[in-house]
């Protein structure tokens, strides 16, 4: 009896033995599958982090892409624009031969103004011909006239040329003035010396002061004639009038006073009667065009009211630079 009992005893503590181990293993299970479970999650939460910084980076690489491709249409736009730049260049070799002649003109008008008519319409010529060539890329229209307005130029220096400038005509004839001033105020210095042999007066004296201001303003005049003959020297009109126009103001305080003196004046100045009549009819014979060329040509006047109407007719007959029909011609705007 007591040997049966003891296994008897013994199976409810092995059979609650096997339940603990059965639900230890039930747990090492459980625990085993949530592990599982969590690490799952683990790699699925990281999965899509790096899914969602992946597409981050696409999308800011897609916004880089567009931006370019902005950029690009614009470049493309831009080059579209200056698309026309070709016509422009095209143009750009008449453009340069019409500034190149604008310059060569203006070493014609340099040559003018330094009285060198031979070279000026020699350069003329040569312009003409250079027109005339097959590389000549200007329009016809503005080629035909240009070689119009050179011809005219060459046409008019050579009539010209074989005429006395009118700038060395008003030269001279300021010349003429001086020699008669000059003789003028030696003819005063003589009669101031004669006067101061006479016995000394109160009359006498004023007569000395009057003759020291009038050599006084003489000298003045024909110092601003110095300079009006080097203004014409210098072909500049202006300055040509004003220095004429200041020299006939200060010869006008000597006109009423001129006859006093006319005597001295003529005594060492004196005419022979034909020249005197030959220079009348002569004057008498030219008309307002050719008052210049009279006063050039004849000789000195004979009294200082002579002298201010030779001033008058220097005056209103000063020569005015004349421009070349060709420089009016390229100084036009072109269309």
């Amino acid at each position: 009896m007591s040997m049966n009992s003891e296994p008897l005893s013994e199976d409810p503590a092995a059979v609650q033995q096997r339940r603990q181990a059965n639900i230890l293993l039930l747990r090492l299970q459980w625990l085993v599958i949530l592990l599982l479970i969590a690490a799952l999650l683990w790699l699925y939460i990281s999965q899509q982090r790096f899914q969602y910084s992946v597409d981050e980076r696409l999308h800011s690489n897609e916004q880089v892409v567009s931006r370019l491709n902005e950029m690009d249409d614009r470049l493309f736009a831009m080059s579209q624009q200056t698309l026309p730049e070709p016509i422009t260049k095209a143009s750009s070799q008449a453009q340069n031969q019409l500034d190149l002649l604008r310059i060569q003109i203006q070493a014609v008008d340099r040559l003018l103004a330094d009285n060198n008519d031979s070279a000026a319409i020699d350069l003329l010529r040569g312009l003409h011909w250079q027109l005339s060539q097959s590389g000549n890329e200007i329009s016809p229209a503005l080629t035909v006239v240009i070689k119009q307005g050179l011809l005219k130029d060459i046409e008019r220096l050579q009539a010209r040329s074989s005429q006395p400038s009118p700038w060395q005509l008003q030269n001279l004839a300021i010349q003429n003035i001086q020699e008669f001033l000059h003789s003028h105020e030696r003819a005063i210095n003589i009669n101031s010396s004669e006067q101061k042999k006479t016995p000394t007066t109160v009359k006498a004296n004023d007569d000395n002061t009057s003759l020291s201001r009038r050599q006084l303003t003489i000298h003045e005049v024909i110092m601003t004639l110095n300079l009006a003959s080097q203004a014409s020297n210098m072909r500049e009109h202006d300055q040509l009038i004003s220095y004429l126009t200041q020299a006939r103001k200060q010869l006008q305080t000597l006109a009423p006073k001129s006859s006093a003196s006319n005597d001295t004046s003529s005594a060492s100045n004196r005419k022979k009667p034909e020249s005197v009549a030959s220079t009348a009819t002569k004057k008498a014979d030219k008309n307002a065009k050719n008052l210049v060329n009279n006063l050039a040509v004849t000789q000195a006047p004979e009294d200082i009211s002579e002298v201010v109407d030779w001033l008058d007719q220097l005056i209103s007959n000063a020569p005015k630079p004349t421009p070349l029909l060709t420089t009016q011609i390229l100084d036009k705007p072109q269309r």
